[in-house]
């Protein structure tokens, strides 16, 4: 089984956010190789930022990955904005849990070199991410079945 070594750091007041048992958890369930991640959870203002600053677009979005080094282990950050991590669960009616769960696992996975960029990758993607989200006793992200009753 790979390793993992994370580091989660909290730079958002928002509230109901994971603990770092949870989002180990997570990160663990998509592993692929060793492994050594910052998971940082940031509010909107840092969110945007980063992603103006590193992908040229104005606005945050819920997750930003950035692989660093391939090679003793994967190195990387992963950036969760919760403000835009909590309302696009309130608008897909998912919980938060699950939606944090997911772009977890979204994140590890570009870590480890996954993308959605075209149809092929973004099909092989998903279907990892939906086979570890059950795994992980949560419902298929994509999947209408999601969807709180």
């Amino acid at each position: 089984m790979p390793r993992l070594a994370m580091n989660v750091q909290y730079a958002s007041e928002w509230d109901s956010l994971p603990n770092e048992k949870q989002f180990r958890k997570w990160a663990r369930a998509a592993l692929r190789v060793d492994t050594e991640a910052t998971l940082r959870i940031v509010d909107e203002e840092e969110g945007r930022m980063l992603n103006r600053d590193y992908r040229g677009k104005d606005y945050a979005t819920n997750v930003l990955t950035f692989p660093l080094e391939e090679e003793p282990w994967l190195v990387g950050d992963i950036i969760l904005c919760a403000p835009v991590v909590a309302r696009e669960a309130a608008e897909q009616n998912i919980t938060l849990e699950s939606h944090y769960a997911h772009l977890t696992v979204h994140g590890i996975l570009h870590m480890h070199g996954y993308d959605h960029e075209d149809e092929h990758q973004a099909e092989l993607m998903e279907s990892i991410e939906s086979f570890t989200m059950i795994q992980l006793g949560y419902p298929d992200p994509y999947s209408s079945e999601k969807r709180k009753r």
